[in-house]
């Protein structure tokens, strides 16, 4: 039995991504929560190909028949997808017998909004 919770995630506005870069301002701690979710969610390898499938695939969308051989069972990958989901960095639309999953565009831009940094690495 896992004792994980599932973290309820505001909506986020196209124009405005949640948090300042980590180098300009320090994190709320609702802004950290959010963020955190997004990164342990792909924190896992399995879902981190999961999401890069869905995010490079033609079209901006894909369809999980498309996407489920990553080298774990189907269940396991319905798992993982849903785990994405919860964490709002994928959103799906079922279409007959099919799920189709597109990447959250303001979630992606939240990320690279906090990690956007003055400096070179």
């Amino acid at each position: 039995m896992s004792n994980s919770s599932v973290v309820e995630l505001p909506v986020l506005q196209e124009d405005a991504p949640c948090c300042p870069p980590v180098t300009s301002a320090a994190l709320s701690e609702a802004d950290s929560v959010r963020m955190a979710a997004m990164f342990k969610a792909l924190s896992d390898p399995v879902r981190l190909r999961l999401f890069s499938r869905v995010a490079s695939h033609e079209g901006g969308e894909a369809c999980v028949c498309d996407i489920q051989d990553v080298g774990v069972s189907q269940p396991t990958v319905s798992h993982h997808l849903k785990k994405l989901r919860e964490a709002g960095l994928l959103s799906s639309e079922r279409r007959g017998t099919w799920v189709y999953y597109r990447v959250e565009p303001t979630a992606l831009a939240a990320m690279a909004g906090l990690l956007a940094g003055g400096g070179a690495v």
